[in-house]
């Protein structure tokens, strides 16, 4: 037993030695890409290229392993290789993302060099309430406004928002409180709307891999903020940055958002650590939804100062004049004055908090 034990083992080996020689002629071809790719002055990093090379040994594989099997190993060594592509060089500092502007101004605020809130309600559902809302958070220094006129929700029965009407209530109330507009688009139609109205274009967790519209944001001339994928990995989330990015766009904040786990006591998982990680790995500013993350009023306050904390460039939080009655998330909805405490709070306890 223990000599065919042995023997299994020594055949392990020999297959690995068999893997190590491919990813060294696999190296040296890639030396020799990027060599040509230099000579013709073409872009190193095609990530759609990269999507459908790793889909097309999925389909090669023909079931003899599993799929998130193929796709993880030869995710990673897409990865590993892209390196080698540039030269040794760090995949996201000379990748697109490395000409991405780490500091920005926005409303007066230099995003990712000071800290700064993102406020408003989940949806504009009228004028009355978000002129108000609008005007108690410009009272309180907040210089971001958000609200949401396309709603993509999980229900077709749901409230779906004002849409175009709902972004000229929001720029409306926007110029009147001297504040930036914050806005989703879901899709490419209504980015169109959205960049008209918007300072900022928001791309919302269902569409995280939407990468017609990744690139579209990306070439639309407007800031993006794009939230992480409920299910998306660090490295998955920067990939798709690289979306927005490699479509011209300089001047990108990621939204940590949370990510589903079996945790139920909460709407999503804040993943607080991605805050730290990103700063490592690509150096861009990442914005904070406490709302999203928690699905609860109750503990916003104790999730803002943990994002102010750890680096985070800005927290996002949703304020509604009256939550019990808003048509979308009240229960993770604070009032303007609720919010007042919190951010009072925050500041408090966290020396870099706004």
């Amino acid at each position: 037993m223990a000599d065919g034990l042995d023997a299994l083992r020594a055949q392990i080996d020999a297959l690995d030695s068999e893997i190590l020689d491919s990813l060294a002629r696999r190296a040296e071809t890639v030396e020799r890409v990027r060599a040509l790719k230099s000579d013709l002055g073409r872009e190193m990093h095609d990530p759609m290229r990269a999507a459908s090379h790793i889909r097309d040994l999925v389909a090669r594989s023909e079931g003899s392993l599993p799929a998130h099997v193929v796709e993880r190993v030869f995710g990673e060594i897409h990865d590993a290789m892209l390196g080698v592509m540039r030269g040794g060089a760090d995949r996201y500092a000379s990748g697109p993302l490395g000409g991405a502007r780490r500091t920005f101004s926005l409303a007066g605020t230099e995003v990712g060099r000071r800290a700064f809130w993102i406020a408003g309600p989940c949806s504009v559902e009228s004028a009355e309430q978000i002129s108000g809302v609008a005007a108690d958070l410009g009272r309180l220094g907040v210089k971001m406004l958000r609200g949401g006129a396309f709603k993509p929700r999980t229900s077709p029965a749901s409230f779906q928002g004002l849409g175009l009407r709902g972004l000229i209530l929001l720029r409306e109330a926007a110029d009147a409180n001297g504040m930036a507009v914050v806005t989703e688009a879901v899709d490419e139609r209504s980015l169109e709307s959205v960049v008209e109205y918007a300072d900022v274009v928001q791309i919302g967790t269902r569409n995280a891999q939407n990468y017609a519209l990744l690139r579209s944001a990306g070439a639309a001339g407007l800031p993006v903020l794009l939230k992480r994928g409920f299910g998306s990995t660090i490295r998955e989330w920067l990939g798709a940055a690289e979306y927005v990015a490699a479509a011209g766009c300089d001047r990108i904040v990621l939204c940590e958002r949370g990510i589903r786990t079996f945790e139920t006591e909460t709407r999503a998982t804040l993943d607080i650590s991605s805050v730290s990680v990103v700063r490592e790995l690509a150096g861009l500013p990442v914005v904070v939804d406490v709302s999203h993350a928690a699905g609860r009023k109750d503990i916003l306050v104790d999730l803002s100062r943990a994002s102010f904390a750890v680096g985070a460039a800005g927290v996002m939080v949703e304020v509604h004049p009256n939550p019990p009655a808003a048509l979308s998330d009240g229960q993770q909805q604070l009032t303007p004055l609720e919010f007042a405490a919190a951010a009072s709070d925050v500041a408090a306890s966290v020396e870099r908090a706004p």
